[in-house]
């Protein structure tokens, strides 16, 4: 087991994954693969709200330069974290590579996991339960059903 992905975003329960994949890294001489998906689901993701008519008016065209300017920087702070993330594996001795797409985090992670022929997925569940698991839906779960290798799941505070 030396092909590790790790899943990583801003939260606290990433931070710890991100931990968690270092450490059997470092353990078991293997690389990382640390992936960031930009998901339209996710709060920070920007809202494409533009005006409804079909006249292209100068409110639609700010609207939509609004929308892109938001995305670029969301896309920007991505890398940002995934360059300072891979520069502390790197310096922890770990060959260490990323991934950052836009789209379903569950199916992006799964789909990578695949192609890069990795041998464990390293990912934080936040516990969300009930009506917000139900809503929201749970990455880590969908990860742990249709993962194509084993999956470690660390666990964060349980929010319901």
């Amino acid at each position: 087991m030396n092909r590790i992905i790790v899943a990583v975003d801003r939260s606290e329960t990433s931070q710890q994954a991100f931990k968690e994949a270092i450490a059997l890294a470092q353990a078991l001489s293997g690389q990382l693969m640390l992936v960031h998906v930009l998901s339209p689901m996710e709060e920070s993701y920007p809202n494409a709200i533009f005006p409804i008519d079909s006249v292209y008016t100068p409110l639609k065209s700010e609207a939509i330069k609004a929308h892109f300017q938001q995305w670029e920087a969301l896309e920007k702070d991505g890398l940002t974290l995934l360059n300072a993330l891979t520069a502390q594996a790197t310096t922890a001795g770990i060959a260490t590579e990323f991934s950052q797409a836009l789209g379903n985090p569950g199916q992006t992670i799964c789909t990578l996991a695949r192609t890069w022929k990795a041998d464990l997925i390293v990912i934080g569940r936040r516990g969300r339960a009930g009506l917000t698991e139900l809503f929201l839906g749970s990455v880590s779960n969908y990860v742990l059903h249709h993962a194509p290798c084993s999956v470690l799941t660390v666990q964060g505070i349980p929010k319901t």
